[in-house]
């Protein structure tokens, strides 16, 4: 009989899935109803699971168990996590049916894994490190976050960089394992904290405290703007700044999705700016314009508020003329 594709209602019946399955493939579909993309992988994850009845295909609404999101790290949708005896062994981001049915067919292969398959995935890690690596001038790949380092060498690292206003991002290695052991080998550095400049590794904590001492850290590392100055000049980009979940191409979370409807019904031009690819613009600026929730919407430099707001404007007619800036 084919499997059909089981959908997890929340947390707990996840749990339970990935426990239930503990010897085979479980992917698992983190997903939004709102989503079109969603839908399609829906339709290539139901044709998957008629080909492979021993894999267990399960739908996650992503914003319906945030905390299962927030564990695994889940920004956007689709993204598609593989499991193994309970554990992450695979992730995908993004609507990419050639590859979704690739993964299927390696992982479902188990123990049988031919020597080639090996050489794909090891390949397949290598482009996502370098990705990783170069997603940012200066990367730091750390244990925690910025705001919460987990080890005490990651913290110090942070408080170095900042203490020179050093611009960087981060990765949690906590968060994804097999990039934290595939690192390692990729880079020929054994520990964590690691910190890279245009893709090229630097090195640890030791080193990083050594071009300190000499004075080489300042030039080595590109320098932070003031967070202020940054925040206000994407905030006058444009007449008209919507700061969001994703673009006014792709949404990446219901709120975002309303609001460029209602915005595109306006016919007002507009700039969008993705809170999900800058951790730093994404905290600062709920400080700066002490608003604690995305999407925003600016005219001339000013916060006019969120998706609420932007409803009554439009209930009331007042939005257009907000929007050119009347108001």
């Amino acid at each position: 009989m084919a499997a059909a594709v089981v959908a997890a209602g929340s947390a707990q019946q996840f749990q339970e899935l990935l426990q239930q399955q503990d010897r085979s493939l479980v992917v698992v579909h983190f997903w939004a109803p709102w989503a079109p993309q969603c839908a399609q992988m829906n339709e290539v994850m139901a044709a998957l699971a008629k080909e492979h009845v021993q894999v267990t295909f399960v739908k996650l609404e992503a914003e319906a168990v945030p905390e299962v999101s927030e564990k695994y790290g889940i920004s956007s949708v689709p993204t598609f996590l593989f499991f193994k005896n309970s554990q992450k062994v695979d992730r995908l981001d993004g609507a990419h049916a050639p590859e979704l049915t690739k993964k299927v067919q390696r992982h479902a292969s188990g123990s049988s894994i031919s020597a080639g398959s090996n050489d794909i995935a090891k390949e397949d890690l290598a482009v996502r490190l370098k990705k990783l690596i170069n997603a940012a001038p200066c990367m730091l790949f750390m244990k925690g976050s910025p705001k919460e380092p987990r080890c005490g060498f990651s913290k110090q690292m942070v408080e170095i960089l900042n203490k020179h206003g050093i611009s960087f991002s981060s990765f949690d290695i906590f968060s994804d394992e097999e990039v934290r052991q595939g690192l390692k080998t990729y880079s020929n550095w054994p520990t964590y904290p690691q910190l890279y400049v245009a893709g090229e590794l630097i090195g640890g904590l030791d080193i990083v405290k050594e071009l300190e001492a000499s004075g080489e850290l300042d030039t080595v590392c590109p320098k932070a703007c003031k967070l202020e100055d940054k925040l206000k000049t994407l905030i006058n980009k444009a007449p008209v700044m919507l700061f969001m979940k994703g673009n006014k191409q792709m949404a990446k979370c219901g709120f975002s999705k309303q609001i460029i409807e209602i915005i595109n019904s306006t016919g007002v031009d507009y700039e969008t700016f993705d809170i999900l690819e800058d951790e730093e613009v994404r905290q600062g600026l709920k400080t700066y314009s002490n608003w604690p929730t995305y999407p925003q919407l600016y005219v001339k430099g000013e916060l006019v508020g969120g998706l609420d707001i932007v409803k009554e404007l439009k209930e009331n007619g007042e939005l257009l003329p907000v929007l050119k800036g009347e108001n």
